[in-house]
């Protein structure tokens, strides 16, 4: 089984948000996050698990890219 999220800053926690499934979560670092994503998955398909479905979780990242610095000339 594949379960995708979408991975957005809010300005404030990193979010995550399931595609095509109810599965919403968030974490102060993007590790936090990942981790979080992991174990609201683990819960919400325990008995899908338990019978030994493998799952895989896919990840899409927005983030904002700020103005690129400029180089001076030495």
């Amino acid at each position: 089984m594949l379960i995708k999220f979408e991975i957005y800053n809010d300005g404030e926690f990193w979010c995550g948000r399931g595609i095509e499934v109810d599965i919403f979560t968030q974490g102060r670092t993007l590790d936090d996050l990942i981790g979080n994503i992991r174990e609201a998955v683990e819960l919400h398909y325990e008995e899908s698990i338990g019978a030994g479905e493998q799952i895989t979780i896919v990840t899409q990242t927005e983030f904002q890219v700020g103005s690129v610095a400029k180089s001076s000339s030495c």
